[in-house]
């Protein structure tokens, strides 16, 4: 049974810029996507759903680019947050947020007390994440507990998965990535140990309800062994 699956909104700016339009527009319209898609997964019975939506490579962009994607948090929830509500999604985030804006954190922190006693679809927002930087915080997080005496030495990988982002959150079973891409960009790098993997070739804002279905249902056929034999 498929209980999470993880996204890596890819295509937003070349989807635009094949359209004749700016940058900015593929994002709004990749914003789109994320209700369409959240909705759908949550209708489907999907428990989680984890969408990378700002890298902490992302602030390499271009300065009016950033700006419009630090925007793009508020400018979806207050639209579309009772909404999410209503249906039930429960809103969570992983990533450091303290390099956003003020009204961006605290809109988002909103999002997610609103929600926070809804049971259905948990919708994570990955927002200036790396996996790299989260595995290294993990580390020193475990690294203090052995030295406060909290912790053991002697830990297996399910405990020191408890220091993850991730630790409230079932095992990733698909990862998506779109516009044909076929790279992990530090996502999710410990999570996805044995997850299957879907590379389309279609960008994000291209993304649509038959589409996700599509790729839930090839997924579905898969023989996944989790490095056994059957």
């Amino acid at each position: 049974m498929l209980k999470h699956v993880a996204i890596i909104m890819d295509g937003n700016g070349r989807w635009a810029k094949a359209h004749g339009w700016q940058r900015t527009r593929g994002h709004k319209q990749g914003a789109e996507t994320i209700r369409t898609i959240a909705l759908e997964a949550n209708a489907m019975g999907i428990e989680a759903l984890t969408l990378y939506a700002f890298s902490t490579e992302n602030w390499k962009r271009p300065p009016k680019e950033i700006e419009y994607l630090c925007k793009l948090p508020k400018m979806f929830f207050d639209r579309y947050i009772n909404e999410l509500n209503e249906k039930n999604i429960k809103v969570m985030y992983i990533g450091e947020l303290e390099k956003f804006p003020t009204d961006t954190v605290t809109v988002i922190k909103r999002a997610v007390e609103m929600t926070k006693q809804n049971t259905g679809l948990k919708l994570v927002i990955a927002i200036n994440y790396g996996s790299r930087r989260e595995i290294v915080l993990a580390a020193q997080h475990y690294a203090a507990d052995v030295i406060d005496g909290k912790a053991s030495l002697e830990i297996d990988e399910d405990g020191f998965a408890q220091y993850l982002m991730t630790k409230d959150l079932p095992e990733i079973d698909l990862l998506i990535r779109t516009s044909g891409e076929q790279r992990l960009s530090n996502y999710l790098l410990w999570q996805l140990a044995y997850s299957e993997f879907a590379f389309v070739e279609y960008a994000w804002p291209e993304l649509n309800e038959e589409r996700f279905h599509a790729i839930i249902e090839e997924f579905n056929t898969r023989d996944r062994r989790f490095g056994g034999i059957k």
